[in-house]
């Protein structure tokens, strides 16, 4: 799926060259903001963690 999107994604890019200023300025916003990058690593990681239940007793 996300090689779909990617093709998807450098299509545009191909008809439209001008998005591509726009998509390096989303980038550079978005890394621009530390609290941001830190919030998505951290749901990036977490999605990957097992998740540890409590059994009730």
């Amino acid at each position: 799926m996300k090689w779909v999107l990617l093709g998807a994604l450098l299509g545009l890019l191909l008809v439209f060259p001008q998005l591509l200023a726009l998509v390096v300025t989303v980038v550079a916003a978005i890394l621009a903001k530390p609290v941001l990058v830190a919030f998505a690593l951290g749901l990036a990681v977490r999605v990957q963690l097992p998740c540890i239940r409590r059994r009730a007793r």
